[in-house]
């Protein structure tokens, strides 16, 4: 009953198409009805007692009744997929609007090849079963029940033939479908590995030709293409039996009738006519039948589609707004009281524990610390992309949670870990941060960013058109236009997330000369792996396991932090950075 409800929600506009369908269905099956028995009544009393003005009157009656059915029907398989398709375009818009409100909590429930199947092949399966709902399911069982009464009507003795076969075929059919449901509710779960191979290998094509795994990667394809393939093939073998046990079914009792009936009309009880009509009727019950369990499968698996798609639309995001929200963020101070976050509530120890920091609105933060050290989930707080389990996070000195999400996002802009560009102009990909930057403000900020020099070197310069996922640019410069495009916000914090990893030593430094210069205001917060990139920050932050092990300046965690003393010894050993005066 919830799916129901959760998936009747967003019919909306399409409720009266919706109404229209069924009643043209109903009005197909009653001219369709009628027509058999206007057939019997030019044999017996047209054709039989050689009345030919009824033979006339009686064919035109069945030639208009042949066209309402057909406007009935052309209109009900028009209504019909209007509904069916708007139904289908309100279910994905509702769930990609849901996904876009998820926290990184929500989107680590699902994958990301789950989504994209449940957006797609899910919505496609329920979209074509509200097709078939509204005209075949609706079309099938008044036919049938029409036919049966009409037969019931010319004939109880030779309609009770139609009664024993339904009853027979229609348990024959409910076996069938059952046992195919259950390969077809498993094939989903393979329909989402499939997607999951063919997206990690588009998204990865050059990791793959670059390690020569081609060949690796075609038999991952193939396997997961075959398990869909034998999964369907199983439910198929089942299903095959539908058509024999019909035919079967149907010519039994053709020649039932047939031989029957004949008797009937010899002995005077039954006419001619009458027989034809019956005739009829039976490949009339019939085939709905067989429509009706072809309905009953279609519906099994769009049951499964259907659990699926309402998985995503009723997932509540686990950060949002508050009920009054603030619209204003006053600085760019930042303080961690007592912070204590696990990712599931499940886990034993907490990946950050009992952080207590305090930033002043300005300053230059640098954090450092070892793989797994939780360098990125600290930050991640500041901007309310996780909520904490324990503690406060404070920002203009309010806690994150009192801010509206989108005042606070905009406030405090993070350039995170996976740099990301869109398919678009460099120009659409920088208007990312502010959508209302004139050319000139995205030129600024790219030359602080120190990306203006090779976006000029383009022809096209500032409309080049960046490839889906950045993949016409390197490392180096796609850092460089992630960091403008979040300059752009100008924010009162700044976060900097390994973004400059790609980058040489020099440009490195020449980009946190310009964000000192540029935004001397903004509190900037630079994660790095680099000892070179931080060392010059007002305070440094080093992270272990979780805990703060070190916050000072550099000269004093030499001195103090046995961590980052190690850190620097292993960096500077060498003669420097390898990459210090090259370029990327």
């Amino acid at each position: 009953m919830h799916m129901l409800k959760t998936l009747g929600a967003h019919i909306k506009e399409y409720k009266k198409v919706s109404i229209i369908t069924p009643i043209l269905m109903l009005g197909e099956v009653l001219m369709e009805t009628i027509i058999p028995l206007l057939m019997a009544s030019i044999v017996n009393d047209g054709i039989e007692k050689g009345n030919v003005s009824h033979i006339y009157i009686t064919g035109a009656v069945m030639v208009v009744m042949a066209l309402f059915s057909l406007a009935f029907g052309v209109g009900g398989a028009k209504y019909g997929a209007m509904a069916a398709m708007g139904f289908g375009k309100n279910l994905r818009k509702a769930m990609f609007e849901n996904i876009q409100t998820f926290s990184f909590a929500n989107i680590d429930k699902f994958s990301t090849s789950s989504l994209i199947t449940r957006i797609t092949t899910d919505v496609s399966n329920v979209q074509m079963s509200y097709q078939m709902l509204l005209r075949i399911c609706m079309r099938a069982p008044a036919s049938l029940l029409c036919a049966m009464i009409m037969s019931f009507f010319i004939s109880p003795q030779l309609a009770s033939i139609y009664l024993v076969a339904v009853i027979l075929l229609g348990a024959a059919l409910l076996f069938i479908a059952t046992k195919a449901m259950e390969y077809f509710q498993a094939s989903f779960k393979k329909y989402d590995k499939l997607n999951e191979s063919v997206q990690e290998n588009v998204s990865a094509i050059r990791v793959v030709k670059a390690f020569v795994r081609g060949d690796y990667e075609k038999k991952r394809f193939h396997k997961a293409a075959q398990d869909i393939y034998d999964t369907f093939v199983k439910a198929e073998n089942i299903i095959v039996w539908n058509n024999p046990l019909m035919q079967f079914t149907v010519y039994a009792c053709i020649l039932l009738i047939s031989w029957f009936g004949a008797h009937f009309v010899v002995a005077g009880t039954l006419e001619t006519g009458d027989l034809m009509a019956l005739l009829t009727y039976c490949m009339n019950i019939l085939m709905n039948l067989m429509m009706l369990a072809m309905i009953f499968v279609m519906s099994s698996m769009s049951v499964a589609s259907a659990n699926r798609i309402c998985e995503v639309l009723d997932e509540k995001a686990t950060i949002t707004n508050p009920k009054d929200p603030v619209y204003e963020v006053e600085d760019g101070s930042v303080r961690f009281e007592n912070v204590t976050f696990r990712y599931s509530a499940t886990s034993e120890a907490p990946v950050l524990n009992n952080i207590n920091l305090e930033i002043k609105s300005g300053e230059t933060i640098g954090i450092i610390g070892g793989t797994g050290s939780s360098k990125s989930t600290l930050v991640n707080m500041v901007s309310r992309l996780y909520d904490v389990d324990e503690g406060t996070v404070y920002v203009g000195g309010r806690d994150v949670r009192e801010y509206d999400l989108e005042t606070l996002r905009n406030q405090v802009s993070v350039v995170l870990q996976k740099n990301l560009l869109f398919s678009g102009s460099i120009l659409e990909n920088l208007r990312w941060g502010n959508a209302k930057a004139t050319e000139e403000e995205c030129v600024e900020a790219c030359k602080m960013a120190c990306a203006d020099d090779f976006i000029q070197s383009f022809p096209d310069k500032y409309y080049t058109h960046i490839e889906q996922g950045g993949t016409n640019v390197s490392g180096g410069q796609k850092q460089r236009l992630c960091i403008a495009r979040a300059l752009l916000k100008r924010p009162k914090v700044l976060i900097l997330d390994d973004s400059t990893s790609a980058v040489d030593t020099a440009t490195d430094a020449k980009i946190r000369a310009a964000l000192k210069t540029a935004i001397p205001g903004t509190t900037k917060i630079i994660i790095s792996q680099r000892i070179s990139s931080i060392q010059d920050a007002d305070r440094i932050i080093v992270m272990n396991d979780g805990c703060v092990d070190g916050f000072d300046t550099h000269e004093e965690l030499l001195k103090t932090n046995a961590i980052y003393r190690d850190i620097y010894e292993a960096q500077t050993s060498g003669g420097g950075d390898f990459d210090e005066g090259g370029d990327n």
